[in-house]
């Protein structure tokens, strides 16, 4: 399911503060600058840097 655009708007990475943008085909939300990948569940962003995965390994697997 889409993340809310305004809530995706008020969401930033928690390592540096970034912009994150919604990774539809993974259903996770992305870090450019770290290249971290944030999990979502039960519709939920997990915001949390023990969660996220480095983004090019998320890109083969489902983060759920």
């Amino acid at each position: 399911m889409p993340i809310d655009k305004e809530l995706l708007e008020i969401l930033a990475c928690p390592q540096c503060k970034g912009d994150i943008f919604y990774d539809a085909e993974k259903d996770c939300l992305i870090c450019r600058a770290c290249k971290l990948a944030y999990p979502i569940r039960d519709e939920i962003p997990v915001m949390l840097i023990d969660e996220a995965l480095p983004w090019e390994e998320s890109r083969g697997r489902s983060l759920h």
